[in-house]
């Protein structure tokens, strides 16, 4: 039996929780035959011993001054020499000797898992450990970095499409390249500082729970305004947006106070625009195509006090009529898109990664240099949605819902 090595990848894969146990495909699963990408084998990787020939490869990569080998064979060293302190000390201890002082190089209680072994048929050469993951000026080292603070508002009303895996991708991207990270739950009867927080979510759902929510922000609003005006980093989605803004008029006439944070406003409208979208989004000079899902009968209008979020290339955007998607003002990012939105657009993940990062350590978010990730499963997740978007370019696919109305009682 031929045994094919497995090609590691120019850009280190994205390190696998050791808790996940992989599962293949059900056998009776039918793949699309007019899938753009090719699906992949259900046979989970194993990891097999070590022969020779890759011991001897290994140490000439170790030689050859390859960063990740390099890495490896010093987290190594680092263990032993932890386990060696450690047994000196405990061997004092049990001596009836004091307790001696840690030297100062052993950090080795601030880091219990530098001695722990990898779990059984964890292969560690998967990690994606690279040097300095994080530039600043003053720290060379992600792990100089204070932990990303994400404030998720009202997660248990205003949740639907996916958004909470907005919330996933800013945690594995961020943790991926070292970056450590608390999220806290702001949910109806909470007061947080907005001041303390690095990143605020603020995702969508329907009238009755964006009421719940409104009828909350008002006490929360002046706070939010405050830490935005500081450069706070804001994520909204669709009932996020509409609330940033000064007010939202529903269909049935109910109106509901914003926060402010966004010069614009929102009224119900006669059509759903419910279609796969995208727009063109410019974030310090770069500009990228972002795609997601939009569902929405809004039709909003930005004030001169903000800039759209993106300019539209498929879909409604805020209204339908003026090529506008979303909604912008300092560091506060609002948009439309569902699908979840930042898995299928990494680009924009890490811009606000990026900028939050920069916002606490005082520097300018471009002096912020963030590692690179194997982002080919979300590339193809992009391209993927943006194909649907660009083939319904145009195209409505939501019926009015007066004349749904009128349909139900004839």
């Amino acid at each position: 039996m031929t045994e094919h090595k497995r090609v590691k990848p120019a850009i280190p894969n994205k390190p696998s929780p050791k808790n996940v146990v992989t599962r293949g495909l059900p056998t009776d699963y039918q793949t699309d035959p007019t899938t753009l990408y090719p699906t992949y084998s259900a046979e989970p990787l194993r990891p097999k011993e070590p022969s020779a020939a890759d011991e001897a490869v290994a140490a000439s990569t170790v030689a050859a001054g390859t960063v990740r080998e390099a890495m490896a064979a010093a987290a190594s060293a680092t263990r032993a020499a932890g386990r060696a302190a450690r047994t000196g000390r405990a061997a004092a201890k049990s001596d009836g000797s004091a307790a001696q002082a840690p030297a100062s190089g052993d950090d080795s209680s601030d880091h219990p898992d530098l001695d722990a072994e990898p779990e059984s048929g964890f292969d560690s050469t998967l990690v994606g450990t690279v040097g300095p993951v994080v530039h600043s000026a003053g720290s060379s080292h992600s792990r100089d970095h204070r932990p990303l603070r994400i404030a998720h508002l009202y997660p248990s009303v205003l949740n639907v499409a996916g958004d909470g895996g907005n919330l996933i991708a800013l945690q594995r991207r961020a943790q991926w390249r070292g970056i450590p990270v608390e999220v806290v739950a702001v949910e109806k009867g909470d007061s947080p500082d907005f001041r303390k927080f690095d990143i605020v979510l603020f995702h969508g759902g329907q009238d009755v729970e964006m009421a719940v929510a409104a009828n909350d922000l008002a006490r929360l609003a002046p706070s939010l305004r405050a830490a935005t005006d500081e450069g706070l980093v804001v994520f909204a989605v669709c009932a996020g947006l509409q609330l940033l803004g000064h007010r939202y008029v529903s269909n049935a006439g109910e109106e509901m106070r914003g926060a402010g944070v966004l010069d614009l406003e929102t009224r119900g409208g006669p059509q759903r625009f419910m279609q796969h979208a995208a727009c063109a989004v410019t974030i310090d000079g770069v500009t990228e195509t972002v795609v997601g899902f939009e569902n929405h009968s809004g039709l909003t209008v930005l004030g001169t006090g903000c800039e759209p979020f993106g300019r539209v290339i498929a879909g409604a955007g805020n209204n339908g009529r003026d090529g506008l998607e979303g909604a912008r003002t300092r560091n506060v990012f609002a948009t439309y898109l569902h699908g979840p939105c930042l898995p299928k657009n990494p680009w924009l993940t890490d811009q606000l990664i990026r900028t939050a990062v920069g916002r606490a350590e005082g520097i300018r978010p471009a002096r912020v240099a963030l590692a690179p990730l194997n982002d080919t499963m979300e590339t193809r997740a992009h391209e993927m949605a943006l194909a649907k978007a660009m083939a319904n370019r145009g195209r409505r696919t939501a019926l009015e819902p007066a004349r749904l109305a009128r349909d139900r009682k004839s």
